[in-house]
């Protein structure tokens, strides 16, 4: 019988097989969306867990929730099943929230920042973004704000932080009894003026999917600094048992006919996280960064070669005091561009290039919203990049040949769109397609 040990080593010379370069065939070698994040390290610590027996949420996961919660400046971190269930969860703290209350959230966003906002009885406001950033609009915010708001749910969608200061000065200053819970799920390691994300609100969320910065393949983060919300948390993803909660031993001598092992304090959920998913945590948070700087060149290496072609399309951008965290790379076809999204992104697709619309598009379009009690103001932004923008993958995937590679295709589109425009020489020599 093999030993544990050997059976690492079989894993990692197996992992390290797959990271080896595998040659690249211009036009046709798929260039997805994403690829895993991870390597040896975590499935072997998982293997570990596998085969202790213990494979529910243990000191695995109790370490990560410590880490991250350190690494973003948070008091206290929540793991959870996913970052759907984490915003859910986070909504039910909102204390003495009553049916028909308002949360605000922008438009242009994923279903699981508006779905969990109707699942608590909330009314979900839909609000515009900011074209350039595809952030929610603070003047969007201020419009919206009626007796009934209770809370603000901004997004930092693909990595690009929200502005703080206004919507902080909004929730907190001119509107003291509104919450403030921010969707990170996407901008892990994401700053604003020298703060992560995560760290503004009373409550943050993360995902952990397979597709973000860094994967625990499913899973999701709650972080705070209120003690009693982190207590609620720790109850509610475990049914609303008392377990995991500080104050177990006080709620057990006040109700001594209840076996404390099995005294729920709160209607609950079956959210927890298993150990696999902690021991995945606990090897991606060291990679976090790492990764981060990987995508933030590869969208500094595309804003420069995609320059040129700024007349039609919008490209990402980084406000001052701000660090994006690009997880992925967003275009916009511009106004009077003599084509149209469709006909660029099926261009790409056809060259072995992944892309998709922006998030779930404008979700007050999105069919399921016909069962959703919810209010809507003007959303010309979210309408509009709706129809005209896309993204396409940025991760460590992504190196020097399928970055040219990317770009040649876009050159490619350009010269058979506008063939009459005379490209010098010495411009395809050094685009690499001469």
């Amino acid at each position: 019988m093999m030993t544990f040990e050997q059976i690492a080593e079989g894993i990692t010379q197996r992992m390290a097989g797959l990271d080896e370069p595998q040659e690249f065939v211009y036009g046709k070698t798929r260039i997805p969306l994403n690829v895993p994040t991870y390597g040896a390290p975590e499935v072997i610590e998982a293997l570990e867990s596998l085969m202790s027996t213990w494979v529910t949420m243990g000191k695995k996961v109790k370490t990560f929730e410590a880490r991250f919660a350190e690494y973003i400046g948070r008091e206290h971190a929540v793991m959870v099943n996913s970052g759907s269930s984490a915003n859910l969860l986070a909504l039910t703290c909102i204390y003495d929230l009553q049916p028909g209350d308002e949360i605000i959230t922008p438009a242009l966003t994923w279903a699981t920042t508006v779905f969990p906002i109707a699942q608590v009885g909330a009314v979900p406001v839909l609000v515009d973004v900011e074209r350039d950033s595809y952030n929610i609009s603070p003047d969007a915010i201020r419009a919206a704000i009626t007796p009934r708001t209770r809370a603000i749910m901004p997004v930092h969608l693909l990595g690009n932080p929200c502005n703080m200061s206004a919507i902080t000065e909004i929730a907190l200053v001119n509107h003291h009894d509104i919450y403030l819970i921010e969707d990170c799920c996407e901008a892990h390691g994401a700053e604003y003026h020298g703060k992560k994300v995560g760290s503004f609100g009373d409550a943050a969320t993360f995902s952990f999917f397979f597709s973000h910065h860094i994967s625990t393949i499913e899973g999701g983060m709650l972080l705070t600094n209120n003690s009693i919300w982190n207590d609620q948390w720790r109850s509610m993803r475990a049914h609303g048992w008392i377990r995991d909660m500080s104050t177990k031993d006080a709620i057990a001598a006040a109700n001594p006919d209840i076996d404390p092992r099995f005294m729920f304090a709160y209607p609950g959920y079956n959210f927890r996280p298993t150990e696999i998913q902690g021991a995945f945590g606990i090897h991606q948070l060291p990679r976090l960064e790492g990764l981060i700087e990987i995508r933030r060149a590869n969208a500094a290496y595309f804003n420069e070669a995609l320059a040129p072609y700024q007349e039609w399309l919008m490209l990402p951008s980084e406000a001052p005091g701000t660090r994006h965290a690009h997880f992925a790379y967003p275009l916009t076809v511009l106004e009077g561009a003599p084509f149209t999204k469709k006909e660029l992104s099926q261009f790409l697709e056809a060259k072995g290039l992944e892309t998709r619309q922006i998030e779930a598009g404008n979700m007050a379009q999105q069919p399921a919203m016909r069962m959703v009690n919810y209010r809507a103001g003007p959303l010309p932004n979210a309408e509009y990049i709706h129809r005209n923008s896309f993204f396409f993958g940025n991760h460590h995937g992504i190196g020097e040949v399928e970055r040219k590679a990317i770009v040649s295709y876009f050159d490619e589109f350009f010269r058979g769109m506008f063939a009459r425009v005379a490209y010098s020489s010495v411009y395809d020599k050094e685009r690499g397609i001469a």
